[in-house]
Parts: structure tokens; C-alpha cells; sequence
């Protein structure tokens, strides 16, 4: 099951929020070595973590074992205010464009580095979910370039914002990357079944519990 609220609603969900949060501090301080000034001995929480953010956790036994967060384009975002030269065109903006950040996957629960797990594929059924329920159709991702081709064959039209970028040990290239329904059968087919993966908690619950169209 993924999880998903907004930014807003994360005073009420602290344990959800925190194991997250120590999640992301496990994946990106301790194993990547990422320089995060404002992490801390806990958690890794950076100054997109607002209001309108959405976090997207997938658990396993009551634990959160992957995570993703999504920014909107028309605020400020890793893009725009981080990386920009990653993109060498206009940074894509609009209301139905997210950007896609932190994304993670515990150790035990991860596949190889050009494979994805039933939580990595949890994660990317989720987002398509979250997005087909809230009027999203596209996401800005900075990933790493071998996953461009991978989004194409998993029916993401895909297209590159700029060139590929050495940042720390990673090669880098951003992209915006539009789905649609067909998308995501194919992800589902993937995954190997149909069942819907997002529940929406707290002011999000409106959207519908699960997202059930498409199946």
C-alpha cells in the first residue's frame, strides 16, 4: 500500500512522517554521502518540505520502506532553485506538472540497479495513480540517465531538459516525463497485477480512497 498526503496533513500522521523522514536520512546522508546542511542526527528534511509538498510512502508491516515526494512546478522546487543547470530550455511549469524528489527504496526491499522491486514498482504504479486522480500528467524528474530508456519502455513519453550532468558520483539528466491510462497498464502489467496501490489520507481522502479507474 502506498500512502499518500499532503504537507499540509503531516502533523497528523507523525509516525508515518518521521519513518520517512529517517528513511530518507538512511538512503541519502548515510549511503549516497549527500551534503544536506540542514539534516540532522535523525531525520533528512530540506526546505521543500512545505505545505505543498506530497508525500508518497510505501509500507510494509506498519513500516515505511519506500518513499517519494512531489513538488508543483509553480513553486519553488530542486529544478528551478537547485539544479538549474540541468535544464538548458524553459523550465516546464503549469498546474498539471510535479516535480518527483526523494525518491527511495530500504535496502532490503530493492531490486538491482536496473531493476525495480515490488516497492520501486509500488511507487511508480502510485504516482501514476496519484497523478490520473489529481489532474497530473506530467513529472519533472533529475534521475539518472540509464533510467531514461527504462520510463520509455514502461510507456512514459519522455523528454530531456537538458544535458547529461555529473553531480557528485551520479550522472544526472532532468526530464520531463507525461503519462497517461496506457501508462499505466503497462506499469500494472509490469507489476504483474491490477490492484490499485494509493490510499489517500487526511484532506486528500476527497480524491477517493483508492484510485479505481483504468483497472
Amino acid at each position: 500500500m502506498m500512502y499518500v498526503i499532503s504537507g499540509r496533513d503531516a502533523q497528523y500522521y507523525p509516525e508515518l512522517i518521521e519513518q520517512a523522514f529517517e528513511l530518507r536520512r538512511r538512503i541519502f546522508i548515510e549511503e549516497l554521502k549527500w551534503d544536506m546542511p540542514r539534516a540532522d542526527a535523525k531525520f533528512e528534511i530540506d526546505q521543500f518540505d512545505t505545505d505543498d509538498a506530497i508525500h508518497h510512502l510505501s509500507v510494509r508491516d506498519g513500516r515505511v520502506v519506500g518513499y517519494q515526494r512531489m513538488l508543483p512546478s509553480d513553486k519553488p522546487h530542486l529544478l528551478t532553485d537547485l539544479f538549474p543547470q540541468l535544464c538548458k530550455i524553459d523550465s516546464p511549469k503549469g498546474p498539471d506538472i510535479y516535480e518527483l524528489t526523494r525518491y527511495c527504496v530500504d535496502r532490503p526491499y530493492r531490486q538491482s540497479r536496473r531493476e525495480v522491486g515490488s516497492v520501486g514498482s509500488e511507487l511508480m504504479v502510485g504516482f501514476i495513480e496519484w497523478g490520473l486522480a489529481s489532474g497530473i500528467r506530467k513529472v519533472i524528474i533529475e534521475f539518472e540517465t540509464i533510467w531514461v530508456l527504462r520510463a520509455i519502455q514502461l510507456g512514459f513519453f519522455v523528454q530531456p531538459l537538458g544535458l547529461e550532468t555529473q553531480i557528485g558520483n551520479q550522472k544526472i539528466v532532468a526530464s520531463l516525463a507525461n503519462f497517461d491510462e496506457a501508462t499505466l497498464q503497462t506499469v500494472r502489467r509490469y507489476r504483474g497485477t491490477d490492484e490499485p496501490v494509493v490510499q489517500f489520507l487526511g484532506s486528500l481522502a476527497k480524491i477517493g480512497g483508492h484510485y479505481e479507474a483504468a483497472l
